[in-house]
């Protein structure tokens, strides 16, 4: 089957110019409408779909995202790639403005969201012991290097509810924890990726170093609007150079990701859970895997 390209974009990405014959559909989902239309076009002849995770014009915060919309919009559009594009601040010196960080690990510090397509009547229990997929992360370095980005891979994300930028004291906790970037979006969005079944990346784009450091004391929105506007550039390269990376063939199960993760029993299934999951389960709700 051949790929079907998904881009998330975040702060300061909004469109994608690099689409052929791109379109916007207004599309609808069991969990709600996402957060903006879905720009469908090609990329190098694949086939991809753009949404902006705060909608155009930067609408959304990121506790009101529709997270579940967004992924079940993707998952309905035919997407199988899925590629999160974030700005996030820097709790290392060598991650600085500017670079490209390829994210393998969350610890995730939100607590106002919807986390999971599941629920009473039909629960789920799916793994997120390593929540992206390694081909597909990999695919994206190679991109953002193609696209001129210095590029650090395997880093873990502290995602925080926001919309407040961190205190001194907590960032230099997240420090101490071992957390290298953080940012307020990833999360629940690698979760529901994966109960989606689909192959997902972070890729997190620096644009300051939080509140820890002491030669550039706190968060200042201009600066880092300023650095979004390069850092977006890069975007559409990584973007536009994505397709030609896309070989190597994944062995993380990520489209069999909810095998064995269903615990309700058939007979037990609420019936409207089962049709409000159709298009994010339906190949294992169908009987074409095991339960």
């Amino acid at each position: 089957m051949e790929p079907v390209i998904g881009i998330i974009g975040g702060s300061g990405l909004y469109q994608i110019a690099e689409l052929a014959d791109a379109e916007w559909h207004e599309v609808a989902t069991p969990f709600g409408a996402p957060s903006d239309a879905l720009l469908h076009g090609r990329i190098d002849g694949t086939r991809t779909v753009f949404l902006p995770r705060h909608g155009r014009g930067h609408v959304q915060t990121p506790s009101s995202v529709p997270y579940r919309a967004n992924v079940a919009a993707m998952k309905a559009a035919g997407v199988t790639h899925l590629v999160s594009v974030s700005a996030v601040g820097s709790f290392r010196e060598e991650m600085a403005p500017g670079d490209f960080v390829i994210v393998d690990q969350f610890i995730d510090r939100t607590f106002a969201r919807e986390k999971s397509f599941f629920g009473p009547g039909l629960v789920a229990h799916v793994s997120v012991a390593h929540p992206v997929c390694p081909a597909l992360s990999g695919a994206c370095a190679k991109a953002a290097r193609q696209a001129g980005a210095k590029v650090h891979e395997g880093a873990t994300y502290l995602v925080m509810e926001g919309p407040q930028f961190s205190t001194l004291a907590e960032s230099r906790l997240y420090r101490d924890w071992g957390c290298d970037v953080i940012g307020m979006t990833n999360m629940p969005e690698a979760k529901l990726a994966r109960e989606a079944e689909l192959h997902y990346a972070s890729v997190a784009m620096v644009t300051d170093y939080d509140s820890w450091h002491p030669e550039h004391g706190s968060v200042q929105i201009t600066e880092i609007i300023e650095t979004l506007h390069g850092n977006v550039a890069r975007a559409a390269g990584l973007v536009a150079a994505l397709p030609g990376h896309l070989g190597a063939s994944c062995d993380a199960g990520c489209e069999t990701a909810l095998d064995h993760a269903v615990i309700t029993a058939p007979e037990a299934r609420d019936p409207a859970m089962v049709e409000r999951l159709h298009g994010i389960a339906g190949r294992l709700l169908t009987g074409d895997a095991p339960s």
